[in-house]
């Protein structure tokens, strides 16, 4: 019997499998990795949210199957947070749907919308979600460049002129992970205007639309007068409230869209367990003191990553949102690509990153650098990072580690 199932076959190993190992045995010989790599947030969840979830399972009657779009109160308190920070009407009823994280919320999504051969336009390098969520359900993904800048739209239009069968979807991510690529509303009108033009739906994940730095608030794409025709926005409580275990995350928008995707949902899951839900609906609903603190810590988080990497001679592009920083590798390693890179730091410097290829191709040349220790251990990950630069400054003691 053949055990090469047909979506598996698509599926290229995860890039995590190749360091995951290394990471381990390096544990278990007594180092200590300074581990910068997974995008999973350290800070505990804020009190009153956890308070909320113990009153809420101490109720028997919470302990039953759930509502597959979410409870109504959830559904109105995501409504609200869509009209206090974007000015956003949305009817939680047609409008919004609960999901079990963003990342089920487009797999969800690509099931229900993509007929096998369906072309969709996905940006290079991305989160991989974007683009297995389509592949996995048959579909066939055509790279975008990832920057909203003006090859971004010529490259739109290449693909739409160019793709057989024209394009179904575009998929956007601002900001962006890995890249924290931020973009405008200018930027996002000229898509929804060339997107209705050629009857095309967006998908926009907005995970990390309160993740930002500087006082620069990123836009929801349905801002954007004509946007709700065409679009539907993803949003998580992973890295807002430090909830990524709860698996608590939205979709809103279209409401044909929503609906497609919320009858695929009552067929596979009954929804995040009453209380997750109760509590949520907290978070939403609470004062926002929780989300300025935890921008404040990833702000300083990302201050002392660029100065200290900096002074350890590798220079790291300070990102204006998201909780990571997307680096290049620098030149005298640049040959090796990402993945072999990251397995020397890992073996060589006791630091562990992301490889960008594992975002895609068109990211082999960065790491992706997670700010999830604390100010002290980036510090020590910096004189790490100095030291294996100075035994290393030609490239000449590169190995592989395969």
């Amino acid at each position: 019997m053949d055990s090469e199932f047909h979506r598996i076959k698509r599926l290229p190993p995860y890039v995590f499998e190749h360091i995951n190992p290394i990471k381990a045995r390096a544990r278990a010989n007594g180092v200590d990795i300074i581990d910068l790599g997974m995008g999973n947030p350290d800070l505990p969840t804020p009190g009153h949210i956890v308070d909320k979830l113990v009153e809420t399972v101490a109720d028997p009657r919470t302990h039953r199957y759930s509502a597959s779009r979410g409870i109504p109160g959830l559904r109105k308190a995501q409504a609200s947070y869509y009209g206090r920070r974007f000015g956003v009407r949305l009817d939680p009823d047609t409008q919004v749907v609960a999901t079990l994280g963003s990342k089920e919320g487009f797999a969800n999504m690509a099931q229900a919308i993509t007929a096998p051969g369906d072309v969709v336009l996905v940006p290079n390098p991305t989160y991989p979600i974007h683009s297995f969520g389509f592949i996995m359900s048959g579909g066939v993904v055509r790279s975008m460049p990832a920057a909203p800048n003006e090859e971004f739209f010529r490259a739109l239009d290449r693909a739409v002129r160019h793709s057989i069968p024209k394009p179904i979807a575009l998929i956007l991510n601002y900001p962006s992970n890995p890249t924290a690529y931020v973009a405008d509303l200018d930027f996002y009108a000229e898509v929804v205007k060339y997107c209705r033009a050629n009857e095309i739906f967006i998908l926009s994940d907005l995970a990390y639309s309160e993740v930002y730095f500087d006082d620069n608030p990123p836009p929801s794409i349905l801002q954007v007068p004509g946007a709700m025709e065409i679009a539907v926005e993803f949003t998580s409580m992973s890295k807002t409230f430090s909830m990524p275990g709860w698996r608590m995350g939205f979709a809103v928008g279209n409401s044909d869209l929503i609906s497609a995707l919320s009858r695929v949902k009552s067929y596979l899951d009954y929804g995040a367990f009453t209380p997750i839900q109760v509590a949520a609906t907290a978070a939403l609903n609470g004062v926002d003191d929780c989300i300025v603190e935890m921008r404040s810590i990833y702000q300083k988080r990302r201050d002392v990553l660029v100065e200290s990497f900096g002074r350890a001679g590798w220079r790291v592009p300070p990102p204006p949102a998201t909780m990571f920083a997307w680096v290049p590798i620098p030149d005298q390693f640049a040959s090796m690509g990402s993945l072999e890179f990251s397995k020397m730091l890992i073996s060589q410097a006791a630091v562990a990153v992301a490889p960008g290829v594992g975002f895609g191709e068109y990211g082999d040349q960065y790491v992706r650098i997670a700010l999830v220790e604390n100010e002290q251990r980036i510090r020590q990950a910096a004189r790490n990072i100095k030291k294996f630069l100075g035994e290393n400054r030609t490239g000449h003691n590169v190995v592989s580690l395969k």
